[in-house]
């Protein structure tokens, strides 16, 4: 039934936006860009957004030159794919009717004129590549490319735990589409510029850790003087969650015009996209974030105090606290 309204709605529409959220990851990237690419090879006219653009790690992928920050025209329908709500698009799309949302976060508030939400689903990436078939769409190299780097990237390279035989399946047939594997895994996972790797450095020199509670923060100077542009966490998210004894981690990172970037991790079986919700923000039980007001210390001292009293009750809950 979905499939059919979308497709209809894909059909009829001569132009087309497609958007993602702010500060966009491998998924975000990926499926803005396979979609796009996708529906180009249907004769439509496409225009993809997004508003920081496209980071470093990902502009080898092909289109990655025809992302804009901002539309130029007006479009018959409007697209956000892999964003939970509509302030997370970094208001490019001000009072343009959004169609349809395509994406995976539980906590997604179904914004759009039709909702295609898969939280189970590992990535948004992996939604389309098992929807586009039946919305008339083909899938060639380049649009493989841009999907399997969604998959890999949300995934962690298959590490996450929703991780399933069905997405290694989809990553399996964009193989056979023609994506290079080892290549775009390398570029998303494991080449880091020397910058980024500095900017790390610069975070885990503050590296805290209460009982199974790990965090840390980067401000604006470290951004200075590591060299390092973008104005992401360059995945330090990751790194934190592969420290053993956390059972949730935290990274801050301070950002222009008075506000924080939040970023959690935590380990199978812990919900801390309810934490990011109850701020504002939004995300997966075991990866959310939320964008916060306020100075680095404040954002922290609110923060922490609600994530330490979340774990505290999951530990209670498991009878490990007195």
């Amino acid at each position: 039934m979905i499939d059919s309204k979308i497709g209809e709605m894909l059909k009829k529409a001569e132009t087309i936006g497609i958007t993602s959220h702010i500060r966009p990851d491998g998924d975000a990237i990926g499926s803005v860009l396979g979609l796009g690419l996708a529906l180009l090879n249907a004769g439509k006219q496409v225009e993809m957004v997004l508003k920081n653009g496209v980071s470093k790690t990902f502009r080898h992928l092909p289109g990655a030159d025809l992302v804009q920050r901002s539309f130029k025209t007006s479009n018959d329908l409007y697209i956000a794919v892999d964003c939970s709500d509509m302030e997370r698009t970094g208001g490019v799309l001000e009072d343009r009717p959004l169609g349809i949302v395509i994406d995976h976060h539980i906590t997604n508030k179904q914004f759009g004129q039709v909702n295609l939400v898969e939280p189970e689903a590992v990535a948004t990436c992996a939604i389309l590549a098992e929807h586009m078939p039946a919305w008339g769409l083909t899938i060639d190299e380049k649009i493989a490319s841009a999907l399997l780097t969604g998959i890999i990237s949300d995934s962690l390279g298959f590490r996450t735990s929703n991780t399933s035989a069905a997405s290694l399946r989809t990553a399996a047939d964009l193989m056979d589409n023609g994506a290079q594997i080892h290549p775009l895994y390398n570029r998303a996972l494991i080449s880091r510029p020397f910058e980024t790797v500095n900017y790390w450095g610069y975070g885990l020199t503050r590296l805290q850790r209460d009982g199974g509670l790990v965090w840390t923060a980067l401000t604006l100077d470290d951004r200075l003087n590591a060299g390092y542009l973008e104005d992401d966490d360059a995945d330090l998210t990751n790194i934190l969650s592969s420290i053993e004894e956390a059972e949730i981690a935290v990274l801050f990172v301070e950002q222009k015009s008075g506000h924080v970037k939040v970023s959690w991790r935590a380990k199978p079986g812990l919900d801390v996209a309810s934490i990011a919700d109850s701020l504002g923000g939004g995300g997966h039980p075991a990866a959310a974030g939320v964008d916060l007001n306020g100075s680095l210390e404040e954002v922290k001292e609110i923060v922490l105090a609600k994530t330490r009293d979340h774990l505290r009750n999951i530990m209670l809950h498991k009878g490990n606290v007195n």
